[in-house]
């Protein structure tokens, strides 16, 4: 997909988002008061940045403009400019190439978040990049997950590796593993069961299945990946802080950013945790997962195209 193509999606996926900013970002032109920053800031949280973030942002477009006439194309940018300062520290690409091979990425998430689904489109991204990628179907409590995940296999040219339903979890993802190894796969991509944050033996799982991967290579995982569904808005740092307390993770990817008013959580999220954004999510094709850019996330959830 061409880039302007993908601003395009990216700016209509962000639509319900940037329409609840709009009302408070909305100016005409008139004074930059005390109550106009009142209503950018009630804007801002209602928008799930939270309190934090969106007293910085309203910082930034009080500095310079305060008690002057301002258009609503001004406020836009400044705070436009402000959310993409927070965000860019968090922007990088998730680099699979290179040693060491195969990469093991092992993808974690609360259910419904959208993470076999990732799964698939990464899968996707990386055959037609020319890797060669095994698929491990650890989420061994939903049949309907490892048919899922199955059928993204098929149409992305993947390895698939499951044991069924009720099979143990860090089994299969050791074999998927083991395959890649064997195979000279490029890439092992490890779906993991959907639990939520306070299922507390679900969680511990995790800790197992990075043990057992860790017989075949004492670095593995290389990356954990967390899928986080941005409609659950600020639920969102609930469940991030429940997965960094039982497992190390490296990255993040955001999804369902196109049926939500909340994207403003990743200026959040990006506010109080300094981990490493890679992907976000706006449709269901596998065109829809691109890699995250700040300025042009921060452009589209204030309505600027």
């Amino acid at each position: 997909m061409s880039e302007s193509g993908w601003l395009t999606r990216l700016t209509a996926g962000l639509r319900k988002s940037s329409a609840r900013l709009a009302e408070g970002l909305a100016f005409g032109r008139k004074k930059l008061d005390q109550a106009a920053l009142d209503d950018i800031e009630e804007a801002l949280i209602a928008a799930d940045m939270g309190p934090q973030a969106a007293a910085r942002i309203v910082a930034a477009v009080a500095e310079g403009r305060f008690g002057r006439d301002v258009s609503q194309d001004e406020v836009r940018a400044a705070a436009a400019d402000e959310i993409a300062a927070i965000l860019k520290p968090r922007q990088r690409p998730l680099d699979l190439a290179g040693p060491p091979k195969p990469r093991i990425v092992l993808v974690v998430g609360v259910n419904g978040s959208g993470k076999t689904t990732t799964i698939g489109k990464l899968a996707a991204r990386c055959t037609a990049a020319g890797f060669k990628l095994v698929i491990g179907a650890a989420d061994t409590f939903r049949a309907a997950a490892i048919e899922q995940l199955e059928a993204w296999s098929r149409r992305a040219g993947a390895d698939f590796v499951s044991k069924g339903a009720g099979a143990d979890a860090a089994g299969v993802a050791y074999e998927a593993a083991q395959r890649g190894r064997e195979t000279g796969a490029d890439i092992v991509l490890i779906d993991t069961a959907g639990r939520l944050q306070t299922k507390f033996e679900l969680m511990a799982e995790l800790p197992k299945i990075v043990r057992v991967l860790r017989k075949l290579d004492e670095d593995a995982p290389h990356h954990v990946l967390l899928v986080l569904d941005a409609t659950v808005g600020q639920n969102a740092l609930v469940q991030m802080e429940a997965f960094r307390s039982a497992i190390d993770l490296t990255g993040l990817a955001l999804s369902k950013l196109d049926g939500t008013a909340k994207g403003g959580v990743l200026v959040a999220i990006a506010e109080r945790h300094a981990l490493p954004i890679h992907f976000i999510g706006v449709g269901e094709s596998a065109a829809d997962l691109q890699d995250f850019d700040a300025d042009a996330f921060a452009r589209a959830l204030v309505g600027l195209t």
